[in-house]
């Protein structure tokens, strides 16, 4: 039983139609479902990803009007990397982000890969991060009616960023509960601040790191727009999930329980640090109630919201998702 890697994360905007402009015209990306947060269906949730969805490659995004911006700190999810095939496409990226007047910083270097920082309009921190070196999970495959060239393209979900006061009880987490395990580590974005951790699972790579920068400088951070909400790993199939269920209770972690997002099945927790995790199967997918080649074009519900559909599309703003030709 082994965590397969990266399945999505989930973000704050606070504007969906801005949310969806940015992310499916400058970066690129499918929008491969429009439902709503099945926690308050008053609001959308926003998913967006590769040709056809694939586990690993999913960014989604909570809408919640009028929330504050996230006051940065500690005790979070604080960089989500996107991968991009090779060093190549980050010279592509910075010259379009200067294009787009996308805030973004110089190209550097991580853990012997090159990346490119930005931010997106509402602040969330991003990272571009080149495949060239990669030999782990496989990244997905763009949508052939990206405006993004192939060769360029956001192929899914890379490392992720946690940031905590003490890593040892992220870090015991992810190896002793969820079977991480360290792969190395790379100095520290803020002088005086050590190493970042870097920890891997399934075939490794960038599809499947969690990298833990401790900051013993910050306070705890104050979820809003820019923020992120979870990060969730991979299963392969809902017999698995049952077995990593009995095994965070077994750990004594307080938990969800069996949750059906009817997309995929899922258990939440929070680890010591206060950070959510999910669990998160890879199945049944994107394609189960809409046909492939219109993905999230209309509103998707699952069936135990369905007959609520016309309340729940008067509460929505309508998105413009038609799809240019």
């Amino acid at each position: 039983m082994q965590l397969k890697g990266i399945h999505h994360l989930s973000a704050i905007t606070a504007d969906a139609a801005a949310n969806y402009d940015f992310y499916t015209k400058t970066l690129g990306l499918r929008l491969i479902k429009k439902t709503v947060n099945q926690d308050d269906v008053r609001v959308y949730h926003l998913f967006y990803g590769d040709e056809v969805g694939s586990p690993g490659t999913e960014l989604t995004f909570f809408e919640i009007p009028h929330a504050a911006r996230v006051h940065e700190g500690n005790n979070s999810i604080s960089e989500t990397s996107l991968r991009v095939a090779n060093d190549a496409a980050l010279q592509f990226w910075k010259k379009r982000f200067e294009e787009y007047e996308v805030e973004h910083e110089e190209i550097g270097e991580r853990f012997n890969r090159k990346v490119l920082s930005f931010k997106d309009p509402e602040g969330q921190r991003l990272l571009l991060v080149s495949d060239e070196t990669n030999k782990g999970v496989a990244g997905g495959v763009p949508w052939d009616k990206s405006p993004i060239p192939k060769e360029f393209a956001i192929l899914g979900l890379g490392p992720i960023k946690l940031t905590v006061p003490i890593i040892n009880p992220t870090a015991e987490v992810l190896t002793d509960v969820l079977g991480f395990r360290k792969v190395g580590s790379y100095p520290a974005l803020v002088a005086g601040q050590g190493s970042i951790e870097v920890y891997a699972t399934g075939e490794g790579g960038t599809g499947a790191e969690i990298h833990i920068e401790k900051r013993n400088d910050l306070p705890p951070e104050y979820l809003g727009r820019g923020g992120v909400h979870h990060v969730a790993f991979r299963v392969d199939n809902e017999e698995e999930l049952q077995q990593w269920i009995e095994r965070v209770n077994y750990a004594r972690y307080a938990n969800s329980g069996f949750v059906d997002r009817f997309f995929f099945r899922s258990l939440y927790f929070r680890e010591p640090n206060g950070i959510l995790f999910e669990l998160a199967t890879d199945g049944p997918g994107f394609a189960t109630d809409e046909e492939l080649e219109h993905l999230g074009e209309s509103l998707s519900l699952p069936p135990f919201l369905e007959s609520k559909r016309t309340e729940i599309e008067a509460h929505l703003k309508p998105l413009n998702t038609t799809v240019e030709e």
